[in-house]
């Protein structure tokens, strides 16, 4: 597929690259990418894939945009406030490149509507605090073997890793115990309230998951499978954790307990 002008000029940078190219570029703009959550990881993860020229980006989340967001939430801005982040994200997204297309999906993220969400995107970005959603998100993608991109933040930590469904260790294998249940309380929202979130670490971690999300698309590099990476911001470090899939994991262990999304649901108590 060839670039056209316009995008040969946008896309400079990165179509110089010997190992993305005019042939990668296109790749990008054939790729269908889901971000679970437009909050403070959403919004680099977003705002990364949407410059480097992914040609599908699916957005969800059913909040809105309120004050208290705009410390971390970069793809937002204080006009928004009020507005659905579906919609704010993706008016922040033409903006940056029209050539992209957002497809809203302001829903909360079940066992109801996930396993046919999903199938639509080949690559799953969580961006979310609801560990319910985090677990199920997990789930899902072992049951379709899609690719899932995990990151999670709190105070001045971040974690990330890749997980390759039904192939590598999953969430549920390096954090085998559950959540308590806590429904669709807001996906992007539940432990920031709480304890905080130091602006700068999302941004961190969104990048990390953009580029995870970019390199698997490409087929680049060596992705954070079977790794789990963690950041400190306090104390500017990166440390990383060797990780195996468990012969036990419930749902893609040897004998696995939780074979559709209705068990999985069940075993987080929804």
């Amino acid at each position: 597929m060839v670039l056209d002008a316009l995008e040969r000029a946008r896309y400079l940078r990165q179509v110089v690259i010997p190992e993305i190219g005019e042939s990668g570029q296109a790749a990008l703009r054939q790729a269908r990418v889901l971000v679970v959550g437009a909050g403070g990881l959403g919004s680099p993860v977003l705002l990364y894939l949407a410059a480097a020229g992914v040609g599908r980006l699916g957005v969800v989340d059913y909040d809105v945009v309120d004050r208290s967001n705009l410390q971390r939430q970069i793809v937002h801005g204080t006009p928004d406030i009020g507005r659905p982040k579906t919609d704010s994200a993706a008016d922040r997204i033409a903006a940056l490149n029209p050539s992209v297309t957002v497809v809203r999906h302001a829903l909360c993220l079940d066992q109801h509507t996930v396993v046919e969400l999903l199938r639509a995107y080949d690559v799953i970005v969580t961006a979310v605090d609801n560990l319910s959603t985090r677990y199920l998100l997990n789930d899902a993608c072992v049951l379709l073997r899609k690719t899932l991109v995990e990151g999670a933040v709190l105070r001045f930590v971040g974690l990330a890793m890749t997980i390759k469904g039904g192939q590598s260790a999953c969430y549920r294998c390096v954090f085998p115990q559950p959540p308590a249940p806590e429904g669709c309380s807001s996906a992007t929202e539940h432990s920031a309230t709480e304890q905080g979130v130091f602006g700068p670490v999302p941004g961190v971690i969104g990048a990390i998951q953009a580029a995870e999300a970019l390199k698997a698309i490409l087929g680049l590099g060596e992705p954070l499978v079977n790794r789990l990476l963690q950041y400190d911001a306090l104390q500017m470090t990166f440390d990383e954790v060797t990780t195996s899939r468990d012969p036990a994991c419930p749902v893609c262990g040897e004998r696995p307990s939780i074979t559709d999304i209705a068990q999985s649901a069940a075993s987080l108590g929804l």
